[in-house]
Parts: structure tokens; sequence; C-alpha cells
């Protein structure tokens, strides 16, 4: 058997014993959500999620005690990092679209081509295969793909978490509530968006401390450039356009106020159910000269 119908057999054994543990513990049928991330809910109860980063979170050299800081989770998805940066005692406000309208698209791409696309590719993550952008409409795939598992795990974690709607480039301080944050974590959302350098200028003024990026990056050429991925047909990229380089990166994050950046290590795991690997480099763009040290509050 191939590497990727291993990965494939047992996600599929974890999202039924996650939908049978589910409703024995009384909390519902889950069975037309997607989960994003992996997340353990207690109890025995784990999201059978596309990525697992558990066993790769120490790469991202979060402080281990977080007690203090301010932390902004943008592009949370089912919010595996607001609750992990919740559980190390940061106060929290996680950021996602308010509807699948507000998706970035490809100039002359409409709603219901990005819905279609998006269950296309969701349709692995079903044992049958079925496409939910078929019968769902954006705002069922919506709720399916992003809120509901999102407030399922927040109810069920008795999270605080803030919640946030807004797309990264209308985010300001105004609409945070005047907050301002130790430490960004933006994953690798810039992929998705068609104009990066609008969505880092968004960022920068909110961030204090740390900005962090975790993402593909081309190696070359050794000069900053960015290189498009969006493709030629219409309708058929993956909702991605654009991979900055190292240098272009490090070059727009000094230009917008960060004094250091730098590579401090790797995120490296399997997308599941479909097994394709992943590598993606983690930055830490900093406005200080530590980065992401915030004194503990008593």
């Amino acid at each position: 058997m191939d590497p990727a119908s291993t990965v494939a057999q047992e996600y599929f054994r974890l999202l039924g014993d996650f939908h049978e543990r589910a409703a024995r513990l009384g909390l519902g049928d889950v069975r037309d959500y997607y989960w994003y991330h992996t997340i353990d809910l207690g109890d025995g109860l784990v999201t059978p999620g596309m990525h697992d980063y558990r066993s790769t979170l120490a790469a991202f050299r979060f402080p281990e005690s977080m007690r203090g800081m301010k932390v902004l989770d943008v592009g949370s998805a089912t919010g595996f990092f607001a609750f992990e940066f919740e559980r190390r005692g940061a106060q929290v406000v996680s950021v996602e679209l308010p509807s699948l309208q507000a998706l970035d698209r490809f100039p002359g791409q409409t709603t219901e081509q990005v819905v279609a696309k998006i269950g296309k590719m969701l349709a692995s993550c079903r044992p049958d295969g079925s496409a939910p952008g078929s019968s769902y409409s954006a705002a069922d795939l919506y709720f399916a793909l992003l809120e509901g598992p999102f407030q399922f795990c927040k109810r069920r974690l008795n999270s605080r978490v803030e919640r946030c709607y807004s797309t990264v480039y209308d985010l300001s301080a105004e609409k945070l509530g005047g907050k301002e944050f130790d430490l960004v974590f933006a994953g690798d959302v810039l992929v998705h968006t068609l104009y990066p350098l609008r969505a880092l200028a968004a960022l920068a003024p909110l961030c204090m401390g740390t900005l962090v990026l975790s993402q593909n990056m081309p190696e070359q050429p050794p000069e900053p450039a960015m290189l498009y991925v969006g493709g030629g047909v219409s309708g058929e990229d993956d909702l991605s356009w654009w991979l900055p380089n190292r240098a272009c990166l490090e070059q727009m994050l000094q230009k917008l106020g960060f004094r250091t950046v730098e590579e401090v290590g790797r995120n490296i795991g399997v997308l599941r159910p479909a097994g394709h690997p992943f590598d993606r480099a983690i930055l830490h763009a900093s406005k200080r000269s530590l980065a992401v040290a915030v004194p503990e509050v008593e």
C-alpha cells in the first residue's frame, strides 16, 4: 500500500471514531463539519484535522508561557493556534472571514466558482468522495468549514478567545477595540491573498512585538521576487496566487517597521487525507530586539 493510501485510511478511521465519540458524549451530529486542524478536546475527543500541528508545535518557537501577552491569530479556521495561545496564558483574538464572499478571488471569478472549487477540494475529506459544493450554498459551506467547527471547539474547551470577522486587509486597531498585540500569527495566510503587501501593511501597525509567518518560499532567484502560482486557466487555481521569496518578504517586512526577520524552524507534515507532504519555513519578524520576549504580568 502506498503512503498516501495509508494516510487516507488512518484519516477516515479517525473521522469515524470522532463522530462516534461525539455522539456518545451527547454533542450532536457533527458529520457535516470539516476540520482544518487537529485539536484535542478532552475525554478522548480529537478533531480529525487536515493539518495536525501537535508534533511540530515546538518548531514555531512560541514562548512556553504567554501570560500577559495579547495575541492576534489571523486566518484562524478551526482555531488550533488560538486555543493553544490561550492555553499558554495569552489573551487571544481570532480573526476569520465574515463569509466566503469575502475570500480573495481572481478578477472575473464569481463566488459560485469559488464555492465549487472549495467543494471539489473538500471532496477528499469524505469517505464517499462527495463534493459539498454541488449541494451547499456559500453560507452552508462557510458554516461547515469555518464557523461551525470553531464554535464547537470553543464551547468544548470553555474558551474565552474573542472572534473578529474581517478580511486581513480591513483589520485595524479600531475594529479590534483599540488593542495592540505582542504577537501576530498569520500562518500561511499570505498565499491566499491577491495583494500580500497590502495584507502585511494592514498587520504591521497592529503588531508591537513579533509577526509569525509559516509558508512555502521559493529559493530562487536570490533577488527579491514573487512567484505567481495562480495558473492561466480561469477558476482553476487553488485559491492561491503569490509566493514571495525570503528576500522579498524580508525587505517588505523591514520597510514596514520590523527590525529583524529570522527563520526559526520548519513546519513539516502531511496534509490529510490526501497524503501530500509539506515543508514550510517559519519566520519571526520582530519589532523588538528579542523576538516575542514579553514580561509576565503578576
